[in-house]
């Protein structure tokens, strides 16, 4: 072969060569690049049927070991159906249940929530036909769910076995007797070392002690505790004939010339004239009244109320005095004087409640005002009063519903009241709403507006929540901020604080557990709370929604449960895992459901 046959040959290979590796090329950008496989949607079991039947228990809580009295309308339930006893989603227990009643002996554990669930299963679907939560704490001020009475003219004993029952169905635990007393610097009239057998409140209204004292054993009677209200700073017109003296009251000058006080007109029998609590002989004073209430009626403790905060005021020397600076030292002076009773002081809009937290109150209770007006606000209230107790103290918010619509006869709005209960309960807190009536007002024996229908069927169900899931709710934890998202869009998902128009997570680590709240705002007409026009609406079920949660660690279980759904009962939930992505579909969704994670 000659040299240019050669050469010849050699050109010819390259450009086959470069030819070949020319049509990979443009072949392999032609191929279409596979997309990252879909995360696996796991489908879960069918949703049981739920029959809402009636279920209760004969208290309101339990001390461990106790036996609970379980009631249920047998009307609907067929032959032989089983009960199941739930801590969180663990079954602890189980038995048949045959007729209308049946007991329970309580765990050894102090300070639980359990959920009592009656089902069946028919293949491999379920009924549950009712459920029902069950405290078991030595102590109720660790989960307070407080309640109110207000009204104590002569009533039947039906009359106030009613109201009493109605408020166990809510496992109402601790109850205010507002208004209960005759003079706020002399609360209990006693002559002769006898109590009266009635007496005036300052509204003009009669007040009986025999009423009073019949509810407080009937209150003890399903395990609920009585607290009298009072003033910490109250005296009336004829306060100084009763042996209050001129130099312990507050002023609004520094020459002691004017005395402070609340206005009231007819028919209020006098204006209310304001001591400084922190001065010993008003401290002294009250005290010796207080224990007279304590000799002739069985109450559990002082409920104190302010008015918060008037101002600059001075003391009778002329000095300026912080009122909100006065209330740790008279809590104090209260506790020492009957150290075996309990306390509790509102912080009216959070005036002086640092002090109070500090203090030997019990828990902690704020009644909520402008500018206090949104979810966001409630939220920051119970969160700040965590701060201020170093979580040591549980908190009850006053915070009353349609305010504006109270001044009238009419009806609260539904989806308003689950609306804050849910938002209070995610957060930890109580609401004090229910009492003879629910709560419009903080003159608690308003009584215009009335519940719905749906209402008081959708209630309890967020109280049997409440005391469940206790242990999640309002037993330690520490807030944090988990990312989850919808995989379909069903859902416009955003992390606390609270947008229109989305739903927002409530996100908490509690032992090693991821607890996230989901509370429906989607097709909420205001951030508004108090929903003072009525104008708040049901939010839309959203159902079978796929969502993703980021976690860097390994998940065990995971389940939901919701007031809204089959009364609350948990169930475990069909989840994946794919390195730091957990998907889940998630059955329900109408106002709040509460997802847990549980890792390995």
């Amino acid at each position: 072969m000659t040299l240019g046959t050669l050469m010849k040959q050699l050109k010819k290979i390259a450009i086959s060569v470069v030819l070949a590796v020319l049509v990979m090329a443009c072949s392999k950008s032609n191929d279409v690049i596979p997309p990252d496989p879909e995360p696996e949607i796991p489908v879960n079991p069918v949703t049981p049927a739920y029959s809402n039947l009636s279920l209760v228990t004969d208290k309101a809580a339990y001390t461990p070991g106790s036996i609970v009295a379980f009631t249920i309308d047998n009307s609907g339930l067929p032959e032989n159906v089983k009960v199941r006893y739930k801590y969180l989603n663990e079954v602890i227990d189980e038995g048949t249940v045959s007729g209308s009643g049946w007991t329970w002996q309580t765990p050894a554990t102090d300070f639980r929530g359990y959920t009592v669930e009656v089902y069946n299963e028919n293949g491999s679907s379920e009924t549950i036909y009712a459920t029902v939560g069950v405290d078991v704490s030595s102590d109720w001020t660790k989960f307070p769910r407080y309640g109110f009475l207000s009204k104590f003219p002569q009533l039947t004993d039906e009359d106030m076995d009613d109201v009493i029952d109605n408020l166990n169905k809510y496992h109402i635990n601790g109850l205010q007797f507002y208004d209960w007393m005759n003079k706020h610097h002399m609360p209990l009239p006693v002559v002769d070392g006898t109590p009266v057998s009635s007496w005036k409140d300052i509204i003009n209204r009669d007040i009986y002690f025999s009423t009073v004292e019949k509810y407080i054993a009937k209150a003890h009677s399903r395990n609920m505790k009585a607290m009298f209200y009072n003033l910490v700073y109250g005296a009336w017109n004829d306060a100084e004939a009763d042996g209050v003296q001129k130099e312990w009251y507050v002023y609004t000058d520094n020459t002691h010339t004017n005395r402070d006080f609340h206005g009231l007109s007819s028919p209020f029998l006098s204006n209310i004239y304001m001591l400084d609590p922190s001065n010993s002989g008003w401290q002294q004073y009250i005290a010796a009244e207080n224990r007279k209430v304590y000799q002739f009626l069985d109450f559990d403790g002082y409920h104190m109320d302010q008015l918060g905060d008037r101002g600059t005021r001075y003391k009778y020397d002329g000095s300026v005095l912080n009122l909100s600076q006065t209330y740790e030292p008279f809590i104090d002076a209260m506790k020492a004087d009957e150290p075996s009773k309990d306390i509790a002081m509102n912080a009216v809009n959070q005036y002086g409640q640092q002090g109070i937290a500090q203090s030997a109150v019990n828990f902690l209770y704020t009644e909520v005002w402008s500018p206090n007006d949104t979810y966001n606000d409630l939220s920051f209230v119970i969160q700040q009063n965590n701060t201020y107790s170093n979580n040591t103290k549980n908190t009850v918010l006053a915070a009353y519903m349609n305010y504006d619509m109270a001044n009238n006869q009419g009806y609260f709005n539904t989806p308003a009241v689950l609306m804050t209960d849910a938002v209070i309960f995610a957060f930890g807190g109580a609401h004090l709403e229910l009492g003879e009536h629910m709560l419009g007002k903080e003159y608690f024996p308003n009584n215009n507006l009335q519940m719905k229908t749906d209402l008081k069927a959708a209630l309890p169900d967020y109280y049997d929540f409440l005391v469940a899931y206790q242990n999640l709710l309002r037993d330690g934890g520490s807030f944090n901020v988990a990312t989850i998202t919808s995989t379909d869009g069903k859902m416009q998902i955003a992390s606390w604080p609270a947008s229109q128009g989305a739903v927002a997570t409530v996100c908490k680590k509690v032992g090693n557990s991821q607890v996230i709240h989901l509370i429906n705002f989607s097709d909420s007409k205001s951030q508004q709370w108090r929903d003072n026009a009525g104008t708040q609406t049901i939010p839309a079920l959203i159902k079978d929604a796929p969502v993703s949660i980021t976690t860097n660690q390994t998940v065990k279980k995971v389940w939901v449960a919701s007031p809204d759904i089959i009364g609350g009962a948990s169930r475990s939930l069909e989840f994946s895992q794919s390195g730091s992505k957990v998907n889940i579909t998630l059955p329900e969704l109408k106002y709040w459901t509460m997802l847990v994670l549980e890792y390995e």
